[in-house]
């Protein structure tokens, strides 16, 4: 009940602001709602998207914005979960929020850290509890989160230097994530020009320069594709980056013994095999194989493992792909890729990876394309219901993806498993 009377109470301010700021009267709002004058809000206080939508339309905010302003905090705004009790200072809801983390419950992670910040009495808790909410949201493969999270953050004042910097760098990884590779780039560059005049003079703090670079490589690498002007550019640097990342990743992981640095190395050595092709360093096929020989040696990881490393490997798939789509043709291109796709919806699966899902889907959808270019066939997409449905939650997470998710919801073939397989 007390969640249904606050919706209310939004609902009014947001239908008050909207009419004062258009000066308009309550009949001409009732008409750009589609609504009776004397029931401008609806009774449930729970309204209909086309009303939201229009809402939204008239006060000129953006749908998620209205969305969030009427539910925001309420028990129906699917908020990750409850906050556990016990936590009263800030210590108290790190250690609960780490132990979280090492369980993979992201969502808890998300509760918590957000708990932690109404609860927070400096900028720099506040700051951090921001950091751990970003990564519970990038946990849940929830990007646009991720955003919100680091961007409330790097608004706070009084912000310590370190903890702007990390913030910073999540920021610039969730705009690569999303496909926003312009943003990315600034803000990559913005931190490594920071780091190359003020070196870090702790060992463990240089893993976030390893990490500028590798972002900023792999948004280059990226880049590559998208600005083809400017290829030559975009793989010189790429290849820096990633060449700096890689060696640095392996030394750290000596120096600070923790393996977990090798995954982040093998994912740019990967994305420096396409860069090579990219260069005309490496023939593209030969690269396509040497990548598969790689991903086959490594077959003893399949089953329950996951990490870094794991990880690392199915990129290692979305780089093969994307050489083998712009470079090969016939069986050259179809049987390589159908395996390097199917082993990176694998290992996405497993570590629950949307970011990798994400790159499957639009390169198996624009295989589809290809074959249908070239053969003139009419050639059907088939999904099944878990794939459409996977599908579905990759456009509500990839802003960039929603396009193509739409193409496939609206052309693709759905075959439907028998009962009882």
């Amino acid at each position: 009940m007390e969640d249904r009377l606050l919706r209310r109470k939004r609902l009014q301010t947001l239908l008050e602001l909207a009419r004062v700021s258009r000066g308009w009267s309550r009949a001409r709002l009732a008409r750009s709602l589609g609504r009776d004058p004397t029931k401008l809000l609806p009774d449930s206080a729970n309204p209909k998207l086309d009303y939201v939508v229009r809402l939204a339309d008239v006060l000129e905010w953006p749908v998620g914005e209205v969305v969030d302003a009427i539910w925001r905090g309420t028990e129906s705004a699917g908020s990750p979960g409850d906050t556990p009790a016990g936590a009263d200072s800030f210590d108290e809801f790190n250690e609960q929020i780490l132990a979280a983390n090492r369980s993979g419950d992201h969502a808890k992670v998300v509760s918590l850290a957000q708990a932690m910040f109404e609860s927070a009495t400096t900028a720099d808790h506040r700051a951090h509890a921001c950091i751990r909410e970003a990564a519970g949201w990038d946990g849940l493969g929830r990007y646009t989160k991720v955003l919100d999270a680091v961007q409330r953050g790097l608004r706070l004042r009084g912000v310590s230097v370190r903890l702007r910097l990390v913030l910073q760098a999540t920021l610039a990884n969730a705009q690569y994530t999303l496909w926003d590779l312009t943003p990315a780039l600034g803000t990559a560059q913005v931190l490594a020009d920071w780091y190359e005049a003020n070196p870090p003079e702790k060992d463990f703090d240089w893993k976030r320069v390893a990490y500028v670079h590798y972002v900023r490589g792999h948004t280059r690498r990226r880049m590559m594709s998208m600005e083809p002007e400017r290829l030559a550019d975009h793989a010189a640097a790429a290849r820096e980056d990633l060449t700096r990342s890689a060696e640095m990743h392996e030394q750290l992981a000596e120096q600070l013994e923790d393996d977990r640095l090798l995954g982040f190395a093998n994912t740019c050595r990967g994305g420096l095999l396409e860069v090579d092709v990219e260069q005309g360093r490496r023939d593209p096929g030969d690269a396509v194989e040497n990548m598969l020989d790689v991903l086959r040696q490594n077959d003893h990881l399949n089953g329950q493992a996951t990490g870094d490393w794991v990880e690392s490997l199915g990129w290692w798939c979305i780089f093969g792909s994307n050489i083998a789509l712009r470079h090969l043709s016939g069986r050259e291109l179809q049987r390589p890729l159908r395996e390097l796709l199917d082993r990176a919806l694998q290992i996405a699966d497993r570590s629950d990876n949307w970011a990798m899902r994400e790159r499957v889907y639009s390169i198996q959808f624009s295989l589809h394309q290809v074959l249908v270019d070239r053969t003139g066939l009419d050639l059907d997409f088939t999904i099944d219901d878990d794939e459409r449905s996977m599908i579905g939650l990759t456009m509500g997470r990839f802003p960039s993806f929603r396009e193509t998710g739409w193409q496939i919801l609206e052309t693709a073939r759905v075959v439907r498993a028998a009962e009882g397989d």
